[in-house]
């Protein structure tokens, strides 16, 4: 079964990069998940440990996948910058970042000159 769903002969090199990085991606996210469940539910603490230990690292992998993501692939390097290490509620976000881009109050563009 392919992870392709065009034709990967016709896509670009640098899609089936993406392609690449983004399934990969997932399977650690995954790996996380499994691990973390596993986690929660031994009552083996060497082995809780050494179980936290593999979830942390396929942490690890997945947000270096996610910085190749945000270095090559469009879109990611804004929106990460948009939404990581901020404070209040992340749903809000985007609406403050598109008050800005209009000129609202942290904005450092000229605002419409009103005649």
């Amino acid at each position: 079964m392919s992870n392709y769903h065009e034709p990967a002969e016709e896509l670009s090199q640098e899609a089936r990069n993406f392609s690449r990085a983004l399934n990969s991606l997932k399977e650690e996210v995954e790996a996380v998940d499994w691990y973390h469940q596993r986690v929660d539910l031994t009552d083996d603490e060497s082995l809780k440990k050494i179980m936290a230990h593999n979830r942390d690292e396929e942490i690890e992998h997945a947000c270096m996948t996610i910085e190749w993501l945000r270095r090559n692939m469009p879109g990611w390097d804004d929106e990460l910058r948009t939404y990581l290490f901020t404070e209040g509620d992340v749903t809000e976000l985007e609406d403050g970042e598109e008050e800005s881009d209009e000129g609202g109050s942290d904005s450092l563009r000229i605002g419409k000159i009103e005649k």
